[in-house]
C-alpha cells in the first residue's frame, strides 16, 4: 500500500502534465442582408483529437454572381472561404465542440458544394447559404432543421436550431468581433488552412 501510493502521485502527475486533447469547434454564424453574401456560414477552429495541424476554416455558400437571376431560379453557385473581416462583422449564433468524423463530414460537405465537388447550382428557394448551414448542422446530429419559413431568414433560423438544441450546442448570441477576442490563439495554423 506505501508503494502504491507514491505510484498513484505519479501517474496524476504525469496526465495532468501532458497537454490536453484538443478537438475542433463549429460555430454557426449569420449576417444581415447587405451587399455581403453568404448570410449563414459555419467555421471550423481547434485542432483534430487524432493530432495534425491546427485550423482555421470559415465556408459559406452564395451566388457566384449577385443579380437580379437569383430570384427567378438556379444560377452558378460558389463555395466562399469566408475572410475574418466579413466574420468579425456577422454573428456567432451556436457553437458545437466536434468529433473527428463529425469534422470530416464537414470537410466533406465543403468539397461536395465547391465547383470541384459536383452540384455547385445556387438557388434563393431550394440551394441557398441557410440549405448549406442546414446540412452542416445535419451532419453532426443536430434536430429541429425544418424551419421551411426561415429558410431565407439566416439568423431567425440558425437561433431556431440553437433553442430547438438546448443542452447539445453553446448557445452565443453574440458579434463576430466579441466572440473572437475570447478565442485563444492557436498553434501555428498553416497558410493554407486561413
Amino acid at each position: 500500500m506505501t508503494l502504491f501510493r507514491p505510484l498513484l502521485i505519479v501517474l496524476v502527475w504525469l496526465v495532468a502534465a501532458l497537454p490536453a486533447q484538443a478537438a475542433v469547434t463549429a460555430t454557426f454564424w449569420s449576417h444581415e442582408l447587405g451587399n455581403s453574401f453568404p448570410h449563414a456560414f459555419f467555421t471550423l477552429r481547434g485542432t483534430p483529437d487524432a493530432g495534425g495541424p491546427a485550423v482555421d476554416l470559415a465556408y459559406g455558400f452564395t451566388a457566384r454572381t449577385l443579380s437580379p437571376a437569383i430570384l427567378w431560379g438556379t444560377v452558378a453557385g460558389r463555395l466562399e472561404a469566408v475572410k475574418p473581416s466579413y466574420i468579425g462583422g456577422s454573428d456567432a449564433q451556436f457553437a458545437v465542440v466536434l468529433t473527428d468524423a463529425q469534422y470530416a463530414s464537414l470537410l466533406a460537405l465543403a468539397r461536395g458544394w465547391s465547383e470541384e465537388g459536383g452540384d455547385n447550382s445556387y438557388n434563393l428557394n431550394r440551394r441557398n447559404c441557410v440549405h448549406f448551414v442546414q446540412e452542416a448542422a445535419r451532419r453532426i446530429g443536430l434536430t429541429g432543421l425544418d424551419q421551411p419559413k426561415l429558410m431565407k431568414k439566416p439568423r431567425s433560423y440558425l437561433k431556431a436550431v440553437t433553442i430547438a438544441n438546448q443542452g447539445r450546442v453553446i448557445a452565443l448570441g453574440i458579434p463576430g468581433k466579441a466572440y473572437l477576442s475570447t478565442l485563444p490563439p492557436l498553434p501555428s495554423v498553416p497558410a493554407a488552412s486561413r
